[in-house]
């Protein structure tokens, strides 16, 4: 059985960026491009949208063996545990994360939620715990997790982190290139 690659994270955590480093190092991506490249992702999102529906829809998971597909955290614990799953988790400054989410919403033209940045930071931060514990209990999941941040500053130990974790021999150089300074625009 071969294994899936899982980017995750919250959402506006890097997941996209981590998507073009994979996409980069000829790791096969299971996108459909139904979501289009944006203001908020100039570069794209590389989402199946199949992937929102997890709860209730896993017939498309064999179309993922062998490839990179970007599931949102909330949604890690509806995988099927018939399957091997290597998980990169983006992590990112929630204060970030939190500016990047309004920002994206003012431009939609969506209505702001009125909830405290605290109380979201507090929501988030206990979600993170949740599926780190989640995680380290799954016997079919092998994990990683990438800062953002981090990565924006050392796109090259980030590759060469994630080469180590899938054990390929991937193009480091090539994969550090994806990643695009100008587009770290949230920034608290």
């Amino acid at each position: 059985m071969k294994s899936i690659l899982i980017i995750s994270g919250l959402p506006r955590s890097g997941t996209s960026m981590m998507m073009r480093m994979i996409d980069a190092a000829e790791i096969p991506i299971l996108m459909d491009n139904i979501r289009k490249a944006d203001d908020d992702n100039l570069k794209g999102y590389y989402e199946f949208e199949r992937v929102k529906k997890l709860v209730t829809d896993r017939e498309w998971l064999p179309q993922a063996e062998g490839k990179a597909v970007k599931v949102i955290s909330w949604l890690l614990k509806y995988l099927p545990d018939n399957y091997k799953y290597k998980v990169i988790f983006m992590r990112r400054e929630i204060n970030e994360i939190l500016a990047s989410q309004r920002k994206m919403m003012e431009r939609r033209g969506e209505k702001d939620d009125n909830i405290p940045d605290e109380k979201m930071a507090e929501q988030y931060n206990l979600h993170l715990e949740q599926m780190d514990t989640w995680m380290k209990a799954q016997s079919n999941i092998e994990s990683i997790y990438v800062n953002y941040n981090d990565t924006l500053k050392n796109p090259k130990e980030t590759a060469s982190r994630i080469s180590d974790f899938l054990d390929l021999k991937l193009d480091i150089k090539k994969m550090a290139e994806t990643v695009d300074i100008s587009l770290y625009r949230q920034r608290r």
